[in-house]
């Protein structure tokens, strides 16, 4: 499979070393700007882009950035997948260095699998909205979460179609009233519910209006085994940005409830808590690093799946706004350790990959 770099047409063969892309117990960078793997953090942007002023997507466009920078992310580890929406142009806005694939509208997951099957030392990262994810794409989704395809895939969710003038999705509230699209008749689908219930290891939701939550919650999905999937409640200042919508940025702003703050803390760095007191939980993913929780109201076990299904209901029922890990489980394998794939498929020769003609001929004589 080839994948576009650039604008250009590049085979996916490099490997990664660790779950981030990142060299381990690489030695601190030692000029000013520059990451662990001496790179700037200009290294890791996009175009310019073309969505709203004021728009979400554009502001996790900026932090996923500075998680890949600040993790030491090697661009050319990352592969991005999108599939059609506002949000599913992001992709043009951040790591022009990586590889990308801009799918059909919802068949984005099937094309990430094919990709990170042929190449499974690649980290693949998604970006898909509420009708791409909720609505075409549903099936695909929960078979990718079945599959535990190793990726992070985020939800620019806005509760509305953007790109086609505002229309609502699959996760619009209901009883809420667009200008052009009248009122909202039908209950959302809660993508954070439906992700745990099919058995998704790392579930999380936030705001875009709190980057320092979303950086470090891109910075422990990057390191996760599987998908990980992040919820990111994207205001649509063109569509669905009055006060009373709960997808708004004063709305969301007013009654964000916060289930846990954390750090996340790499495999090769020495580990400090700086935390108030108050009950604490530490996570270590499978690469070594750790992510360190502190429940803000002692409640909340994010490593208890009905615990996470129990919360995720009664903010339904309440019309809570909650932000934060919502679930974790580091110890399912994902689909390349399922396959026991060692080396990537990618890297062979095409006489390894495809039978001979005379093998062919062989089976097809075989048949009269």
């Amino acid at each position: 499979m080839t994948l576009v770099k650039n604008g250009s047409v590049a085979t996916n063969g490099a490997q990664a070393t660790t779950a981030h892309g990142a060299q381990p117990k690489a030695p601190v960078a030692s000029a000013p700007g520059v990451n662990i793997i001496g790179l700037v953090k200009a290294d890791y942007k996009g175009l310019e882009s073309t969505l709203c002023n004021g728009c979400g997507h554009d502001s996790i466009s900026s932090q996923i950035i500075t998680a890949c920078y600040e993790l030491g992310v090697k661009p050319e580890h990352i592969v991005k997948f999108s599939g059609i929406g506002c949000s599913s142009k992001s992709p043009a806005y951040f790591m022009s260095r990586s590889f990308g694939f801009n799918a059909l509208h919802g068949r984005m997951p099937s094309v990430a699998q094919g990709a990170l099957m042929a190449n499974h030392t690649l980290r693949g990262l998604g970006v898909s909205g509420d009708g791409d994810t909720g609505s075409i794409g549903l099936g695909q989704f929960m078979h990718l979460i079945r599959r535990n395809l190793r990726m992070v895939y985020i939800i620019e969710n806005n509760g509305v179609y953007g790109l086609t003038k505002g229309q609502f999705s699959a996760t619009a509230d209901v009883g809420q009233e667009l200008k052009h699209a009248g009122r909202n008749e039908f209950p959302p689908i809660d993508l954070c519910r439906a992700a745990i219930v099919a058995d998704c290891g790392f579930v999380a939701r936030s705001f875009a209006g709190d980057p320092k939550q979303v950086v470090m919650l891109l910075k422990a999905a990057l390191s996760h085994r599987g998908t990980a999937v992040l919820d990111i409640i994207s205001p649509c200042v063109t569509f669905n940005n009055r006060d009373d919508s709960t997808k708004s940025y004063t709305w969301g702003k007013a009654h964000d409830e916060r289930i846990n703050d954390f750090g996340f803390v790499m495999s090769q760095e020495e580990i400090r808590v700086d935390y108030a007191e108050g009950e604490t939980k530490e996570v270590e993913l499978f690469d070594g690093s750790k992510i360190v929780l502190k429940k803000l109201d002692g409640s909340h076990d994010p490593t208890d799946k009905q615990a996470a299904l129990r919360l995720l209901t009664e903010a339904h029922e309440r019309q809570l706004f909650i932000t934060g890990l919502l679930y974790i489980n580091n110890e399912r394998p994902n689909l390349a350790e399922t396959y026991h794939l060692v080396k990537p498929i990618a890297s062979y020769q095409q006489d390894k990959l495809r039978p001979s003609r005379e093998s062919l001929q062989k089976i097809i004589s075989a048949m009269y």
